[in-house]
């Protein structure tokens, strides 16, 4: 089978698009013939050697997908040959062929293609449990959203506006402004504004992605406030005085959504509620960026550059 690549660590040049052994199925696995594989910055990381990663060179990226059922491994009996079934935490998805747990198979319904699937499930899953476990939205709550235009931003901005919160955004330029406008925030602030002079004291809950920003995301909360920080995508964050918490009531918590999905049963749920969001249109999806698997080089390009606004596909 093809896969996409790579025998050491660095730059995007170091991608290939070569063969290697089929995947097969094992025991407890189906295996999906590939039809959209989602890029995420965790992909940038892993080539540069800054995150974990499956298995020995040539490494194979990727984490998240969609595909058709075409194998059944032993003792799988609740998938048939042709199903249609995404994933989001199995690892070698820079491939033609993936071997997957039945336990972490998500079934795709009629109403959701194979794209839609592969763009959302890692980013919408996210911003659901942030919206509903991390900090439960409340009608007429004020959430800022950190890098409101990216892809945990544009849904969770929409989850929270689906639940009565109102949302002001964060990003880097007007154009991002107006993408998360039109999904719903109430006003975007760019990073180069003084947004948290701005903000003092206005925001019931602040959702960062950031990490770096973490002492600003503070300042703009409320007495009783929130912070949900769930990334370091611009650095890591201070250390925080537990002092400053116990002052002004505030509250700081941690995500990841892997605390989430701990069963198939969950992940199904989960899954489906948001897919069920999409079909009825409380959130709209925008038409992700495809890329051919065998032009990997540009789409890692692409993300890397911060200049993309949707969701990137590799398709095989």
């Amino acid at each position: 089978m093809k896969a996409l690549v790579f025998n050491e660590f660095g730059g995007s040049d170091v991608l290939q698009y070569v063969d290697i052994p089929d995947a097969v199925a094992g025991k407890g696995e189906i295996l999906l013939e590939m039809t959209a594989i989602g890029l995420n910055f965790a992909d940038i990381y892993r080539r540069k050697g800054n995150y974990h990663l499956v298995g020995g060179a040539p490494y194979v990226l990727g984490y998240e997908g969609a595909g058709v059922v075409v194998a059944l491994g032993e003792d799988v009996t609740d998938f048939t040959i042709g199903d249609r079934v995404a994933f989001v935490d199995v690892p070698l998805a820079n491939a033609e062929l993936v071997a997957i747990p039945v336990t972490q198979a998500i079934p795709i319904p009629d109403l959701i293609g194979d794209d839609i699937a592969a763009s959302v499930l890692l980013q919408g899953l996210t911003a659901s449990y942030l919206a509903k476990d991390s900090y439960a939205i409340k009608y007429g709550d004020v959430a800022l959203v950190h890098a409101v235009a990216g892809g945990v931003g544009q849904m969770l901005t929409q989850i929270i506006t689906s639940l009565g919160g109102k949302v002001i955004g964060l990003t880097s330029s007007e154009e991002k402004a107006a993408i998360a406008q039109k999904l719903g925030a109430e006003e975007v602030l760019l990073y180069s504004d003084g947004w948290a002079e701005k903000l003092t004291g206005k925001i019931d809950v602040v959702y960062d992605s950031v990490g770096s920003t973490l002492m600003d995301s503070f300042q703009t909360v409320r007495e009783k406030g929130t912070v949900v920080f769930y990334g370091m995508s611009g650095g890591d964050p201070v250390p925080v005085d537990p002092r400053m918490l116990m002052d002004a009531s505030k509250t700081l918590t941690g995500g990841d959504l892997w605390s989430f999905l701990t069963s198939k049963e969950e992940r199904i749920k989960r899954s489906h509620a948001l897919f069920e969001m999409i079909s009825t249109g409380k959130i709209t999806v925008n038409k992700p960026r495809k890329f051919a698997l065998s032009d990997g080089k540009a789409a890692h390009d692409l993300l890397e550059s911060r200049k993309s606004t949707g969701k990137i596909l590799l398709i095989p």
